[in-house]
This record gives C-alpha cells, structure tokens and sequence, in this order.
C-alpha cells in the first residue's frame, strides 16, 4: 500500500489491487468510502478504483476488431455482461514514489485489447490530481476506453449538479438505451437516489455539496471531459459520479455510439484523462 499526504490531504493506494484508492480524505474526514480492512476495493460499495480498456457494460461481452469477434469474461452473469474492463483487477507496477506523488503502469495482454496504462496520483494543499493515459501497445487499431470510479461519501441532505446534453434510460440489465436531451442533474436525494445512469454532452465540471459544507469540485480533462456516469444505490450512502471516455456498450450500439463511441487506438495512439478534486 502507498501512502501519500499534502496539507490536509491524505490517500492510500492500492497497488496490488488494480491501484485503486483505499482511502482519500481531508482533515480525517472521509471524501471517498474507504476500504474496510481484509476487503476488495472492486467488491462492495467503496473505494475509487480505474475501468480500462472500456468502461461500464459491453452486452454479452462482445467485441467485434477488424471483422474478428470476442467475448470477454463475464463478471456479471444475471446481466450477461462484461463489467468494469480489466485493470482493476490487475496488480500495477509502481515506477516512482513520493510523500504526495505516485507513478504506476500496468500491461493488458487479453486480445483484441493489448494495451498499456500508466497512472499519475497526486496531492496538493487543494486536493487530488489523478491523471490516466492508455496506449493501444498492439499491432491492430482497437476500439477502447477508459474512467474512473469514486464512490464518495453521501450524508443525508447531499447535493449533486453538473450540465449535460444527452442522457440515457436502463434496460433491466442496466444497458443504456432510448437517448434523450438533458439538462444534468441538480438536487438532493430526491433527485440522485436510484440512478445508475449515464449522462453526454457534459461540461467537465460537477459540484457535491455536503450539508453544512464543503463543497467538493470535479473537474475532468481530456478523455475523461465530455462523459459522466452517475450512481447513486439506495442501500449505501455513496455517490459515484464517474468521468469516462464513452457510452456503455457503445461498440456493439451504433444509435447510442453516435453520442460517444469507444476510440479505436491506432497501434501506439492514447487516450488520456485527468479529474481533479478540490474544495470550493
């Protein structure tokens, strides 16, 4: 595990668990739902963890490259879906390391997806800097994508907003469907409670008020600046909201790609995102 702290900033990760976060807080107070002891930060409603080489659902776990059909490894059977991608569960090599700066790369080698992805964590005295880039280190153009997963506190009379364009319904086996115009999302529990939803067109920008403040602000570049994935269960007092670099299932979904597709990678092309986090 690597420790890092900045100000009033402190964080762990988790190297050997596809570098997740365990821990993230300021002045002791918990801003991502930490890990418990002995546990997974990708089983349970806690952690901020990374999805690569795609995001969210692939239907069946299907992908078609340069005519040639795969199915990845389905970690969600009731649905029939893949979830979530690879790195996750892969242990990440840590390159360097610092009181509040970390590096780590890891390798994907699960064809169509050869892939290498290297991570930046940082801490300031103003909060989080988390930088991901993912290289198509294959010899095929290949259809990817990548995010990031936080799963932030939620104290009763948490507030959520943030401006989109477009968002999507869920089938029973949470897929998105029937796209339609959206303003975003701005409201409390009554509004926030229930979604797993995905939202395009968005600004790069979302804002958590907790009550009696502070008020937490993301900001996403790059990649990562123009999708967002809301959830928000009814079982936990968590709220994920997640940049991502594309629509669920984009690749197999032609009506929902034209909103967000997966970015085919040339053989040594990126993708690259950075979130930040910090107090307002």
């Amino acid at each position: 595990m690597i420790s890092l702290r900045a100000g009033d900033w402190a964080a762990t990760i988790l190297e050997d668990e596809g570098a997740a976060l365990g821990t993230l807080t300021w002045r002791g107070r918990d801003i991502v739902a930490p890990v418990p002891a002995g546990e997974s930060p990708n089983r349970g409603l806690h952690s901020a963890f990374l999805m690569a080489p795609w995001t969210n659902r692939l239907d069946g776990g299907r992908i078609t490259v340069n005519g040639t059909a795969y199915r990845m490894p389905i970690n969600r059977p009731l649905e029939d879906n893949a979830l979530h991608g690879f790195v996750r569960e892969q242990a990440w090599k840590v390159e360097s390391q610092a009181a509040d700066r970390a590096v780590l790369s890891c390798l994907v080698d699960h064809p169509p997806f050869r892939c290498g992805a290297w991570l930046t964590v940082a801490l300031t005295d103003q909060g989080l800097s988390l930088s991901l880039a993912l290289t198509n280190t294959g010899s095929l153009p290949t259809p990817m994508g990548m995010g990031w997963h936080p799963f932030f506190t939620r104290p009763l009379g948490t507030r959520l907003r943030f401006a989109a364009t477009t968002t999507f319904s869920r089938d029973a086996r949470g897929l998105a469907q029937s796209p339609r115009p959206s303003a975003g999302l701005a409201g409390g529990e009554a509004v926030l409670v229930g979604h797993d939803t995905h939202f395009a067109g968005w600004d790069g920008l979302a804002e958590i008020a907790w009550p009696g403040g502070p008020t937490l602000v993301l900001r996403a570049t790059g990649d990562w600046s123009r999708h967002l994935q809301i959830y928000a269960p009814s079982i936990a007092e968590v709220l994920c909201v997640e940049p991502v670099s594309h629509v669920p299932d984009a690749v197999n979904r032609p009506d929902l790609a034209a909103h967000g597709p997966m970015h085919v990678l040339a053989p040594g092309q990126a993708l690259e995102g950075t979130a930040t986090l910090h107090l307002g």
